[in-house]
């Protein structure tokens, strides 16, 4: 039955008195507010619909949760003001989902629904109308109503939907701004600039009484002998056309014969050809085949079967192959079987630059049954993309952590590749979640599989597998028998610089990357850092800049030649004078991805070099013609921050380094081995992927860092025996739950002081539980000073939610009071 039938038939006695919805609307409110259901729109209404409702003498879209016959005791509802989808919008399922994303991360269903909702489906009272002036001053074609706004708007050049309100005295104005933005009377910014439209595409089509071949060989024949020569090569461009493409769309025709609108108007008028208008996708939709043409390999294949085997006994399971061990044909053979089911299935990955090289992989297989979704499309695209999701005409979706919000139908199967990766929790803003969690959340309320993917788990994944909550299968051999590339440490306290500073390519490295380049194969070096360098500081008297809105140094970008604060994007001009001592002479410390990227063009000239961090890599499509590039050896070179490591696949890479494994090593942070780990172990795995060993260059200065013996020998098993051990010993997750309380206020006193009575109250309820509050290594980010909490709860559901309940309790309390109204108080569960 459908989610539509199964809202409505909810409520068939239309008789009775009262009915009311608790509807979420995008704002922070700690309880989903309650309003009450008009006669006349009690058999529009469905759980799942968008309505206009208002609040505080604002009007907001909001998302009906649920309908009942309860009136609220404390307040008198407020009717809703309109009803704007006769379908539901988002499923019951998306609905729990966000109940449980709010309450598990201690945040709003406002922050979920602003988070979930694409900004075309959301309107606000606070867009602005603007005047078009192309329209003119004739209102002749206009009701009364229209006609007061646009002269209104006409005088004033811009109006707020408040103030259209006041004009027309009426609630109801979005259907009145609606016309009027048809008619091309104003345009709309902020919230409702981004309504959606159909993209609309002119066809042109031969006239009927041309069709026969004897009257379009006359009219030839005429044509070549009148004066209208720019007509006949349209027409000539259109056979041809039609011929080698099937439709011709007014686009093409133009472009191929090198006409104007007007010119091709001008047959139209002859009735020569008929144009028509016909909404088209803005994505372009390849044919619905599956064509797998690859077989796998025995591992493969027993593989394949144990996580069948496993699926069909328990919810999660956990692939654990080495890299380059082909997950990903695996992931396909799955896929496949899931989409001849009738199933949809959700692939996630951990960002946007992993998804462009896998696409071009699963679209070869799947062809238009497979669909992308990330931030980076522009918000049309993103609602063609939730329309097709929410009928079911998707079968699979490829995206980041967002995608998890997505309408889904008939959801059978999540898989969630490089499961470990931190990129896959929200940091700002609410709500923080997991994707990798909630995805397992989502699943089961479709009773659907997940099946995590990973070279290197994170503990908490494969510490469910060793207690029986997950599956595991485990693939230990790389894809074609190619051997795990070869790991060489390089201790560079003993190199010594001209400079006397860091190393940034030692003889060792030269030296291999002068080896690969001889046999024509590709290198990529890695370094977790980006800008030319992290900090400059006086040869004086050691001063150094520093962001004015954050306790950190500013990073120089040699290609700008500016200096940025990388924690709140501020842009500073060069400093050439101390402002301790006035001295001119700086000094550049540390390096990042654009010095080794100059460090390699000073080195080897000859070579083809590029560097791919956030600095280089902006556009929708420039992470995609980047890696294109490498893939076709146009890149001998490639230098970048974890962009260039994350799961890609090149087959003529055979040397990879690390120029700083330093600082991976040095975090202050519990996951800091795990993490380390993790990082240097993907690194190495895009070495040497086909055929020969690859080889990996690590180059660092604490040479005894029990990490790099993991990393030498591959071994996963012994890092997390090592692991587990120091998570026992000091209770941190999986023996725990972590929640960790950010205090943040203009003043360092007040912050301080809000974070010590958060802090009291705790202690005073689960002190064996709580460290803290303390200031974080970076105190002040963006004119706010920060104070932490940590809580290391026992995994006891019951106990967990009985203290989320208390933390937000007492954040409520804090904040009633004058002095600490304005302190942000965070909320991070797991936090990463």
């Amino acid at each position: 039955m459908s989610e539509t039938s199964n809202s409505t038939s909810l409520f068939t006695d239309y008789e009775r008195r009262h009915l009311y919805a608790e509807v979420i609307i995008p704002l922070a409110l700690p309880k989903n507010y309650t309003w009450a259901i008009p006669d006349h729109f009690k058999e529009k209404v469905v759980e799942g619909s968008r309505v206009e409702v208002e609040l505080k003498n604002k009007k907001y879209s909001g998302i009906i949760k649920t309908l009942h016959e309860d009136k609220p005791k404390a307040f008198e509802p407020k009717d809703i003001l309109n009803v704007l989808d006769e379908q539901p919008l988002v499923y019951r399922h998306q609905l729990k989902l966000w109940k449980w994303m709010a309450e598990y991360y201690m945040c709003n269903e406002g922050d979920v629904m602003q988070a979930a909702l694409p900004s075309h489906l959301k309107l606000s009272s606070e867009s602005i109308l603007t005047y078009n002036e192309e329209y003119g001053e004739d209102f002749s074609d206009l009701n009364d109503e229209e006609y007061l706004v646009a002269e209104a708007l006409l005088l004033k050049k811009e109006l707020k939907l408040s103030e259209v309100q006041q004009i027309l005295d009426a609630a109801h104005v979005y259907p009145i701004i609606k016309v009027l933005i048809e008619k091309k009377v104003c345009m709309v910014w902020e919230a409702l600039k981004d309504t959606y439209k159909q993209k609309m595409e002119t066809y042109v089509h031969l006239h009927a009484d041309y069709h026969n071949e004897d009257n379009l060989a006359k009219l030839l024949n005429e044509w070549s002998k009148n004066k209208a020569p720019k007509q006949l090569e349209l027409l000539l461009s259109y056979l041809h056309l039609i011929k080698t493409e099937g439709e011709v769309t007014q686009t093409n025709l133009l472009k191929k014969a090198n006409a104007t609108a007007a010119q091709l108007k001008g047959l139209a008028d002859k009735n020569i050809v008929r144009l028509e208008k016909r909404s088209v996708d803005r994505l372009p939709t390849l044919p619905r085949d599956i064509t797998i043409d690859f077989k796998l390999s025995p591992a493969q294949t027993k593989a394949f079967d144990s996580v069948t085997h496993v699926l069909n006994e328990k919810s999660v399971c956990l692939l654990q192959g080495v890299t380059s061990s082909g997950k990903t044909q695996i992931y396909i053979k799955l896929i496949e079987q899931y989409i001849k089911s009738g199933k949809q299935i959700l692939y996630m990955l951990p960002e946007i630059a992993l998804t462009a090289q896998i696409i071009r992989r699963l679209q070869k297989y799947f062809g238009g049954y497979i669909t992308i979704y990330h931030s980076k499309f522009n918000p049309n695209e993103r609602v063609e993309i939730w329309n097709k999701i929410k009928s079911g005409e998707t079968k699979v979706v490829l995206g980041a952590r967002s995608s998890l919000f997505l309408p889904f139908k008939d959801l059978g199967l999540i898989i969630v590749d490089e499961e470990h990766d931190p990129s896959f929790k929200q940091q700002e803003p609410a709500p923080r979640y997991h994707g990798r969690d909630a995805a397992i959340y989502y699943a089961s309320l479709f009773n659907a599989k997940v099946l995590l993917g990973s070279a290197t788990p994170s503990i908490e994944s494969y510490f469910n597998t060793q207690s029986g909550k997950y599956g595991l299968v485990n693939l230990a051999e790389r894809y074609g028998n190619v051997q795990m590339p070869l790991i060489q440490i390089v201790d560079v306290k003993t190199i010594i610089t001209q400079d006397k500073g860091k190393v940034i390519i030692s003889p060792q490295l030269t030296e291999a990357i002068q080896a690969s380049l001889k046999e024509k194969k590709q290198v990529i070096l890695f370094q977790n850092r980006r800008g030319y360098s992290p900090y400059q500081l006086c040869a004086v008297c050691g001063w150094i800049p520093q962001c004015e809105n954050c306790d950190v140094t500013l990073t120089y970008h040699k290609a700008k030649n500016k200096l940025q604060c990388h924690y709140c994007g501020t842009v500073y001009p060069l400093v050439l004078t101390c402002a301790a001592c006035g001295n001119h002479n700086f000094v550049q410390k540390n390096f990042g991805t654009e010095k080794i990227e100059e460090a390699l063009i000073e080195a080897f000239p000859e070579a083809k070099i590029a560097r791919m961090d956030h600095d280089s890599v902006r556009g929708k499509n420039d992470h995609d013609a980047l890696i294109k590039l490498f893939e076709q050896q146009r890149i001998d070179i490639l230098a970048g921050t974890q962009m260039v490591v994350k799961g890609l696949d090149f087959e003529h890479v055979n040397l990879v380094g690390i120029v700083d494994a330093d600082g991976i090593l040095n975090f202050t942070d519990f996951r800091v081995n795990e993490r380390a780990f993790q990082l240097m172990e993907q690194v190495s795995g895009r070495a040497g992927r086909r055929e020969a060993q690859g080889k990996v260059i690590v180059q660092v200065s604490n040479t005894h860092h029990p990490v790099l013996q993991f990393v030498q020998h591959h071994d996963y098993e012994e890092m997390y025996r090592f692991e587990i051990e120091n998570r026992k010993m000091f209770f941190y997750p999986p023996f725990s739950r972590v929640v960790q309380l950010t205090c943040k206020h203009k003043d360092k006193n007040v912050a301080e002081e809000a974070a010590n009575i958060l802090g009291q109250f705790l202690n005073d309820k689960y002190a064996a539980y709580v460290s803290g509050p303390a200031e974080p290594a970076v105190s002040r980010v963006r004119n706010q000073y920060l104070f932490e909490l940590l809580l290391k709860l026992p995994k006891d559901a019951q106990f967990i939610r009985q203290c989320k309940e208390d933390i937000l309790q007492q954040i409520a309390i804090i904040q009633s009071n004058k002095r600490y109204r304005s302190v942000t108080i965070i909320p991070d569960v797991d936090s990463v």
